[in-house]
């Protein structure tokens, strides 16, 4: 495998120098940034695998950040918040990271957040050529990452993409809230129901026309969703 390139964004640099040297002891490259500007000029003219990015950064936040990222990219974010503030954790998710720890977590937990988001993308870069899946006017080309309605393409994030490839390779079946994390996620998921709620949500938003009375993405009270 390529060695992948990391950035690791946070304010607090014995905390950004730690987690730099346990990357580059598992023979990442690595580049930090302690402000959100910062940030931006390295993800301009970086080839970046993963931005690792604290949501509380002086100045420009997080969000800021991964706003602006979003708006032309679909490099994975791996958003770092604070104990007990899940609304930043909602808006993290809302705004398109890939997937959120949050402080203080052990170099472990990090690691394997690490790993499970970059085989994720290798899976996406190494996906044979697949059919094309059509449902009534959505049609998904998993060769080219792409989605249109009605012939008009959507803008979707990775995880977007991953999460609606899933659903329509499953057409009709009821799957449960562990299956999909674990098949879109990864094998480690299986709790994280916030995750589901809100990237069901941004897709209801892109896919449906009323986005409180779905036609695609139904849920199944209890148990999980349903996409016919």
């Amino acid at each position: 495998m390529d060695k992948k390139t990391i950035l690791v964004v946070d304010d607090e640099k014995n905390f950004c120098d730690f987690i730099k040297s346990n990357l580059l002891a598992r023979q990442f490259s690595v580049h930090t940034a302690s402000t959100g500007l910062e940030a931006l000029a390295i993800f301009q003219t970086e080839q970046l695998d993963l931005i690792i990015l604290d949501i509380m950064l002086p100045n420009m936040d997080g969000f800021e950040v991964c706003r602006r990222i979003r708006a032309e990219s679909t490099v994975p974010i791996l958003a770092l918040t604070a104990l007990g503030e899940q609304d930043d954790k909602v808006r993290a998710l809302e705004l398109g990271v890939d997937d959120y720890l949050t402080k203080p977590f052990g170099v472990e937990e990090l690691l394997a957040r690490i790993r499970s988001i970059l085989r994720r993308v290798q899976w996406e870069q190494e996906r044979h050529p697949a059919t094309i899946l059509r449902h009534r006017d959505l049609m998904l080309d998993p060769n080219r990452i792409l989605v249109e309605i009605g012939g008009k393409k959507l803008e979707v994030t990775r995880t977007e993409f991953n999460l609606l490839y899933y659903f329509m390779q499953n057409q009709g079946k009821v799957l449960s809230h562990r299956d999909i994390l674990q098949n879109v996620w990864g094998e480690e998921y299986g709790n994280e129901a916030e995750y589901l709620r809100v990237y069901i949500g941004r897709l209801r938003r892109k896919i449906e026309l009323e986005p409180d009375k779905p036609q695609y993405l139904t849920t199944e009270y209890g148990y999980g969703y349903r996409f016919g």
